[in-house]
């Protein structure tokens, strides 16, 4: 290779403006999704009411030992659900043609996809920060400080988590556009059931316990309840840790997917519009 032809600094693709321009757009449809006020006042208030509709079962059928477990569950499974909202933000792509453009970056695909998203998380945490904060107290959860610095984290690490499994989804229905809203849908009613929000994971029976452990939010949510039902640090740890191990699972799994899908896009050429 001639000193003409051969890469150079300038032209080799570079990771981190990639990730700060796609961070930069991520921040731009955040506020164009949310004012304060329709945040504030729309969707914090709905998923509020969500959290306190699930809690209110259990007094209304006189399981009112349970309502510390159902408030922790659903508060933390609200930022699950925004983290899924990147399967449908990850479609917006094809739908708007710019898929085409994004392939032809001289970068990998899914590192685009990464932090194009990445807007859910931040809301994501917020939200269910508030709910954990603000409704757990009334269903007889104490916070300290050392239990609420852990909580952050753990919320934190839960909306990661459950991020990159919808960027596996994502890239599993790239070429189906169509399908982005029934599969988050599903996505999040299933660790809703199945996750140990609403009832013990050692309900089910051991396949669906198994398919449970494949999944951040169960030991995520299993950190937590263990944060407030004073645990050992180590085993707290242990399940965080678990859950941060599972989330980079899916993320290995995305970035396998959005290569596959730019490759046979190139290969086929259908990464036009789509629906």
């Amino acid at each position: 290779m001639t000193a003409s032809t051969r890469p150079n600094a300038s032209t080799r693709p570079k990771a981190l403006p990639l990730l700060r321009h796609g961070s930069a757009i991520a921040l731009a449809d955040l506020a164009v999704i949310y004012t304060w006020k329709t945040w504030l006042f729309g969707w914090l208030v709905r998923m509020l009411s969500q959290v306190l509709f699930f809690t209110l079962v259990a007094r209304l059928t006189d399981a009112g030992g349970d309502e510390e477990f159902l408030v922790i569950g659903n508060a933390l499974m609200v930022c699950a659900i925004e983290a899924t909202m990147v399967v449908a933000s990850s479609a917006w792509e094809r739908s708007l043609g710019t898929l085409p453009l994004l392939v032809a970056a001289p970068t990998h695909l899914a590192w685009t996809f990464v932090v194009r998203s990445l807007q859910w998380v931040l809301t994501g945490t917020a939200t269910s920060l508030v709910a954990l904060f603000a409704l757990g107290p009334v269903f007889g959860v104490r916070w300290t400080l050392g239990s609420a610095s852990a909580a952050v984290v753990l919320v934190l690490l839960t909306a990661l988590g459950t991020y990159c499994v919808g960027l596996a989804l994502a890239a599993l229905v790239a070429d189906r556009p169509s399908l982005r809203n029934l599969v988050s849908n599903v996505a999040y009613l299933g660790m809703m059931v199945v996750c140990g929000v609403q009832v013990p994971v050692d309900h089910w029976p051991v396949p669906v316990q198994l398919l449970a452990q494949t999944i951040p939010l169960t030991h995520e949510l299993a950190a937590l309840r263990g944060v407030v039902d004073g645990d050992p640090a180590a085993r707290i740890l242990g399940r965080a840790v678990l859950g941060a191990v599972t989330g980079a699972g899916w993320l290995a799994m995305a970035v396998l997917g959005f290569g596959r899908v730019a490759r046979r896009g190139r290969r086929t050429g259908t990464i036009e519009f789509g629906t």
